[in-house]
């Protein structure tokens, strides 16, 4: 049986072996962000894992104000924190919330979900993606 002392162990590990790959594959990528409709998506890391067949994205997104995202999918989870402004959340089975500057939240797996209205001032979130690999990252929905 795994004891906490043995898990936070195990996690540990596995958190220095991960970030250390992370920051190794966002020296390599150097990509440059992409703007369109008012939302700038910059990649910082892209690896594979954690199991074979997916990928992790770690994405700076920011949104300007009164910019809108469409409705979406994507091919595993999205785990979202905002670090500035706020954003409003209609993600489907889900009752429709705000998330702001400080708050986190998740989208399941092919679950559609949008960016619901548009803030009235600048919207930053940093997203972690852990999808299949070889699908586009995000469907219309």
């Amino acid at each position: 049986m795994l004891t906490r002392r043995g898990f936070a162990a195990v996690a540990g590990c596995a958190i220095c072996s991960i970030a250390g790959f992370g920051a190794t594959e966002a020296f390599a990528q150097g990509a440059a962000a992409t703007t369109a409709n008012g939302v700038t998506r910059k990649i910082l890391s892209r690896t594979d894992g954690p199991a074979a067949g997916y990928e992790t994205i770690i994405m700076d997104v920011t949104l300007d104000a009164g910019a809108t995202v469409g409705r979406h999918t994507h091919p595993g989870i999205e785990s979202t924190y905002v670090m500035e402004g706020e954003i409003e959340l209609p993600i489907e089975g889900q009752s429709t919330k705000t998330a702001k500057a400080g708050d986190a939240f998740q989208v399941p797996p092919n679950t559609p979900h949008a960016g619901g209205k548009p803030s009235s001032s600048k919207t930053r979130l940093m997203v972690n993606y852990i999808v299949e690999k070889g699908k586009p990252l995000a469907s219309p929905a």
